[in-house]
């Protein structure tokens, strides 16, 4: 997908109600965007998948909504009042502000994108014979390129891990990176900003200055104990959660990819010390299985191991996805050890331990983390989905491919007119299955355009009732990929619905 093809997303989902730039009539806020009428169905869907194949599929994790604000204690345990920054870097010519680790991560992607085509140069010349491995191992090209690409993480890690900022701003000279915009190599030094949000307090409650959560996490940790006594938890077991955050983040751009106000989808698994990395393996392949469990094409995701590791971290890998900007982060795994817990341990005065009845000892768990941001999975699916379809006649028609259990809506009905009792049998219809999905009811326009607008807004099935459905009761049934069209009778509908979108045939592929 190109940059074009990006628009036309964005576009897209303006005009088919997905996504709306916030406060548009006053000409908008930067970076806050807000969800419209088909938006917030795809978005409540996502999050139903992955609570379901996290709270439902696993006995040992159970869910937990805690409140945004926080004592401010939590957040000088947890680092980010002290250490909860970007390192950024402005250009002095275009006057535009860039994450500099950022600016490096995709300088570097240029060698893995020449890699990338030496394969598949390589896979075509010598096809069913072509060793992928040794090739990657041998070939001079190949591996000049990922030297480079080691040699740009060790220094960027230098830098970055010490704190010697000049060291980052070094970097990106040695490597001639220019900036986007003005084409030029006039960057100021490389300074860190910090990205939570403050607000304040009536005098009354005791504390003035209080923060917007910049994670979901830490209400997690805070409210571990209560949650392991009051369910009787035993090692290992997880907490969920789903919530809003905030971060002041001063470079935000590509649509909802980055935004001051997002919405998290984190589990926090609680193991015994020594088992972690067991568990970070098996949650690094089990969250990449989620995701390609969507349909989406496998080579459009890939691993990316962390340069520097967060402070609470001893491994941490991102699952990434190939956005028509390149590869970007979608979720993280990481192993935080007993890191946080600890630290909570230490502000609040309490102990934080478990205890273990088997071998009659307490101790702070360790703790592998997934975290994955709802926002961003709504930007794959979407840039995933849409597609322009060549049909027979010459003509095109714009699809959106959404996974039909995520689609906002998962039928529409549609009276072929609205007259001859037409409107009042496709209403009783409407009212019989809209006890199971969510339906689209329409009667304006000719039925190819309604098929049409469906198809925009990623409907798997169009029922049209027409002058026989009166008589014998049977409509036509519409598929959306396919443009098929069957004559069923009316009360198989459901069944024959339930099958295609229900979330069972989803969460099947998982287990």
């Amino acid at each position: 997908m190109s940059e074009e093809q990006f628009k036309n997303v964005i576009s897209h989902a303006k005009e088919y109600g997905f996504v709306f730039p916030s406060s548009e009539i006053y000409d908008g806020l930067a970076a806050v965007y807000d969800y419209g009428q088909n938006g917030v169905e795809l978005k409540k869907n996502i999050r139903d998948y992955w609570w379901k194949s996290m709270v439902q599929l696993h006995e040992n994790i159970v869910g937990l909504d805690a409140s945004i604000f926080m004592a401010p204690q939590v957040w000088k345990a947890s680092g980010h009042i002290d250490g909860f920054s970007d390192p950024m870097i402005d250009n002095k010519d275009s006057k535009k502000r860039y994450r500099a680790d950022v600016l490096v991560e995709e300088y570097q992607e240029k060698y893995r994108v020449k890699n990338q085509k030496e394969i598949e140069k390589a896979s075509k010349r010598f096809g069913a014979d072509f060793d992928e491995a040794q090739f990657v191992a041998t070939n001079p090209n190949i591996v000049r390129n990922k030297e480079k690409i080691a040699e740009i993480d060790s220094k960027l890690k230098a830098g970055l891990e010490s704190g010697d900022l000049h060291k980052v701003k070094e970097l990106i000279e040695e490597l001639g990176i220019v900036c986007p915009v003005s084409g030029s190599k006039n960057w100021t030094e490389v300074r860190q900003f910090n990205l939570m949000y403050s607000t304040q307090m009536s005098a009354t409650d005791g504390e003035s200055q209080i923060y917007l959560r910049p994670e979901t996490a830490q209400g997690i940790f805070v409210n571990y104990l209560n949650v392991q006594k009051s369910g009787r938890m035993k090692l290992p077991f997880g907490i969920a959660q789903t919530g809003k955050a905030f971060r002041n983040e001063i470079v935000a751009r590509q649509f909802i990819m980055r935004m001051k106000e997002f919405e998290q989808m984190e589990m926090q698994f609680f193991v015994k010390p020594g088992t972690e990395m067991e568990w970070y393996a098996y949650w690094k392949e089990h969250r990449l299985k989620w995701h390609t469990n969507l349909g989406t094409d496998t080579v459009k995701y890939r691993y990316h191991d962390h340069v520097k590791l967060a402070h609470y971290a001893n491994a941490a890998v991102d699952i990434e996805y190939d956005f028509p900007f390149g590869f970007k982060e979608v979720e993280g795994i990481h192993s935080r050890t007993d890191f946080d817990l600890k630290q909570h341990e230490k502000f609040a005065g309490k102990k934080l331990q478990y205890y273990d009845n088997e071998k009659n000892e307490s101790f702070v768990p360790y703790v592998v983390e997934t975290s994955i941001g709802l926002d961003r999975m709504f930007l794959v699916l979407m840039c995933n989905a849409l597609q322009e379809e060549q049909l027979e006649d010459g003509q095109t028609r714009i699809l959106l491919k959404l996974p039909p259990a995520l689609a906002p809506y998962q039928c529409a009905i549609l009276p072929l007119v609205k007259k001859d009792g037409l409107p009042e049998l496709a209403r009783k219809i409407m009212g019989d299955l809209s006890l199971d999905f969510n339906c689209y009811y329409e009667e304006k326009d000719s039925i190819g355009k309604r098929y049409r607008r469906q198809d925009a807004i990623g409907t798997p099935f169009c029922i049209t009732i027409d002058h026989d459905s009166v008589t014998n009761q049977s409509v036509t049934i519409r598929y959306r990929d396919t443009m098929e069209q069957k004559r069923v009778k009316i009360g198989e509908l459901e069944a024959i619905i339930t099958q295609e979108v229900s979330m069972k045939k989803l969460l099947k592929g998982l287990v």
